[in-house]
């Protein structure tokens, strides 16, 4: 069974609906930029995981794939944006030193990981330390604030509304991001 969606920057909502269809009996086999192409299996014989990748050098995204196959996980990537072209280059600025610059043939378009396994009747997190939890959430939050600041700045500079709104757009994951992390280190501290 073949599915065209794009979810964009919206992970937990890919990884519900990755869920529910696990639930209907089908296993993700293969990924493109619309496409999820599945295959019947026992209903909710599979649990699914989005992880974001995207500051991740190429070596090091490779690497963690392996790790994560190397568990027993199977891993399919993702882009985050919808781009039909050849020979594109994207700087992050937020990435870590050999990631920031993204091309064809590293990480652009492969900036989400889905990442199944095998119901074992066990919640499924990736992460499962309120530090690694604090270090994925920042990792979540740092693009928005780049693009917040970006904007703010051509808006202030250029005088213009559009850029205004794209700031004010891109504030509200960084809210939100930005909450779960002050969350989390509140029930980190309330734990020690």
């Amino acid at each position: 069974m073949k599915k065209y969606r794009f979810f964009g920057s919206f992970l937990k909502a890919q990884e519900k609906w990755l869920n529910k269809l696990s639930a209907q009996g089908y296993r993700l086999i293969r990924t493109g930029k619309l496409l999820y192409e599945f295959e019947r299996c026992a209903p909710n014989e599979v649990q699914y995981c989005v992880e974001f990748i995207a500051e991740k050098t190429h070596s090091n995204s490779e690497d963690y794939c392996s790790f994560l196959e190397d568990l027993g996980y199977s891993v399919f990537y993702k882009n985050i944006n919808l781009s039909f072209s050849i020979g594109k280059v994207r700087y992050r600025p937020w990435a870590e030193k050999g990631g920031k610059i993204a091309t064809n043939s590293t990480t652009y378009d492969r900036e989400l990981l889905i990442v199944a396994k095998k119901n074992d009747g066990r919640p499924f997190e990736l992460h499962t330390s309120k530090d690694d939890l604090i270090r994925y959430y920042c990792k979540l939050r740092n693009p928005w604030l780049c693009f917040l600041l970006m904007f703010g700045a051509l808006g202030l500079i250029y005088n213009s509304i559009v850029f205004g709104i794209f700031a004010a757009i891109s504030l509200f994951p960084l809210i939100i991001y930005q909450s779960i992390i002050i969350k989390t280190k509140k029930e980190k501290e309330l734990e020690e």
